[in-house]
């Protein structure tokens, strides 16, 4: 196995946020622990339900935030221990694609002045040579050359979407952060997008992190998968081990809320009960607890350690190794 191009060692991030006038300032753990290594060429999914914490540690990972504690490694250098010049250099190198084509992209502007823009602002690129690998990019995502002129309100969300992800890749960076990239697309164009990342993926080299709650897609495109609840990774594997043999009873759960195109497959139907607990006052012991139907006297009071267990890490009291 390489070595990781993106090392996370027990990522944290807390903000204050403020309840009322005279209320005191609470604290939100957004991001409570979260460690995993992703190599060049390789996907890792995010997974987990609405406030589980993905998109907080999506902005963690492109540096858009700085985490509360532990550390954030890319290509073996730790993000908060290198001087400006090194972390103007690391910033490059990870870029993102966003959810909503069109809110990430200034109506105002160009494509072409959208994709020559990174290049304008982190090289000394002249402007002619900028024009022309803007292009090249334009016709590598599959966008034709009259396109260059024109703004984003004019084109669909398929293509909008294209026109972010040949933005991510200007600077040529090694790890993409996709954050719910296809969810606001239609069905057809879905495919069409993944099978463009996957070309991507292989011609550049790309690590990619997939943030998803789509497990249908995160099942075509990961090569692992990291489950996220209330902060907390509680189950991380490879894609054939959390799909094939899910062990966390949280996994199992999303697994079994996921349509299967087979109508006459078996499938266990597995219900929570209740709703995700509140960040500002998380339940002591497992943060699944309250709402697991397998918990213990000992889930409620001692946080579960991550452990190897049936070939994968497993946060959970009642999973045996």
């Amino acid at each position: 196995m390489s070595a990781p191009i993106l090392e996370a060692r027990d990522l944290r991030r807390d903000y204050e946020a403020k309840r009322g006038l005279f209320a005191s300032t609470a604290t939100v753990k957004a991001l409570a622990g979260v460690s995993f290594t992703l190599e060049a060429g390789k996907t890792l999914a995010i997974v987990g339900e609405s406030g589980s914490g993905k998109s907080t540690l999506a902005r963690l990972l492109t540096l858009i935030e700085e985490p509360t504690a532990g550390q954030l490694l890319i290509d073996g250098k730790d993000v908060a221990h290198v001087d400006a010049a090194a972390r103007r250099q690391l910033r490059r190198e990870v870029q993102i694609v966003f959810q909503n084509p069109y809110g990430s992209l200034n109506p105002r502007q160009t494509i072409g002045s959208i994709l020559e823009e990174p290049l304008l602002v982190n090289t000394k690129m002249p402007a002619n040579e900028r024009k022309e690998v803007a292009r090249a990019m334009m016709q590598r995502v599959g966008l034709r050359p009259e396109y260059y002129g024109r703004y984003p309100h004019m084109f669909s969300g398929g293509q909008r979407q294209r026109i972010a992800i040949a933005r991510a890749l200007m600077l040529r960076p090694k790890i993409l952060v996709l954050d719910e990239p296809v969810a606001a697309l239609d069905v057809s164009i879905r495919a069409q997008v993944l099978n463009l990342l996957a070309e991507l993926q292989e011609e550049f080299h790309l690590a990619y992190a997939f943030v998803s709650h789509d497990l249908s897609v995160v099942r075509h495109i990961a090569d692992r998968v990291m489950v996220i609840y209330l902060g907390h990774a509680v189950e991380t594997g490879t894609r054939d081990a959390i799909f094939d043999n899910p062990q966390h009873p949280y996994t199992r759960a999303l697994l079994s809320a996921t349509p299967i195109a087979d109508p006459l497959a078996k499938k266990e139907r597995i219900i929570l009960k209740g709703e995700l607990p509140s960040p500002f006052n998380p339940p002591s012991g497992c943060a699944f607890h309250p709402r697991c139907p397998l918990v213990m006297d000992r889930c409620r009071i001692e946080d579960p350690l991550n452990e190897t267990k049936q070939g994968r890490q497993v946060a959970c009291w009642a999973v045996q190794s």
